[in-house]
């Protein structure tokens, strides 16, 4: 148990599954109240929210459209309206969309691409920030990827390429807010068996990709779960801000 992790309010965006699913269990079972943002899948987000629940934590769910900038800002309302606070804010919604040849990448494809993984971190950034303002301290954790280091397997030069934005915002974002009391830091998984790969990827990719791993296998959800937990841990990482934290079985050692 984390102590000072009890009671905090989490936003975690892209809560219903995947890592996602796994920081938010994480989160209840030291006791934050947690709200769970989905877009689709309510009743995954219901059992998160339930699991969360039954394991001494307090949930809510929050419907919306990670590309729908209107739709995230009443996320936030959502949580305001449920817990009265914001402590920690994890920006974890996204996608790879699809995996595209540059030959084939269409301009529908770059403005979603662009929306999902890059402007909705800064959308819900911009809209915690004068709750954290108020209160004198908050925390944002944005999920990155391996991909940001070594620009990503087949056809997800997009993908790459907007999470190394979201890895190069972290620490610019970090030297703007940390006058405000907030740190920003960053996860970046590697290769992590999620419902993400269930749709992009083949069973050989995954095999060549493991083939890459010191670790000599794929991750979980529930393995990269620590890693948000001190990160949002004032206790644990206060003098902590602008990192990128590494969980990839040594696939890429910085």
């Amino acid at each position: 148990m984390i102590e000072d992790l009890a009671d905090k309010v989490v936003l975690i965006t892209g809560a219903s599954s995947g890592i996602g699913a796994a920081v938010a269990r994480a989160f209840g079972a030291n006791r934050a109240r947690v709200v769970v943002h989905y877009n689709k899948n309510a009743t995954a987000a219901q059992q998160v929210a339930s699991d969360i629940a039954a394991s001494g934590g307090e949930a809510v769910t929050a419907q919306g459209d990670a590309t729908d900038t209107q739709a995230l800002l009443a996320v936030v309302d959502r949580a305001m309206e449920a817990f009265g606070r914001i402590d920690v804010l994890v920006n974890n919604a996204g996608d790879m969309v699809r995996r595209v040849q540059i030959a084939d990448l269409t301009d529908a494809d770059f403005e979603h691409m662009l929306r999902l993984n890059v402007l909705s971190m800064l959308t819900m950034c911009r809209a915690c920030l004068p709750h954290f303002r108020r209160q004198g301290t908050g925390n944002i954790i944005n999920v990155t990827s391996v991909s940001a280091r070594h620009g990503g397997g087949p056809g997800a030069v997009l993908y790459a390429g907007s999470k190394g934005f979201v890895s190069t915002a972290t620490r610019g974002l970090a030297k703007e807010l940390v006058g405000d009391g907030i740190r920003v830091n960053a996860v970046a998984p590697g290769v992590i068996v999620t419902p993400l790969h269930d749709r992009h990827t083949t069973e050989q990719q995954l095999e060549s990709f493991k083939a890459t791993i010191p670790m000599g296998r794929l991750g979980t959800a529930d393995e990269c779960a620590g890693a948000f937990l001190y990160l949002a841990s004032d206790r644990l990482s206060g003098y902590v801000t602008g990192q990128i934290l590494e969980v990839n079985g040594g696939q890429y050692m910085p």
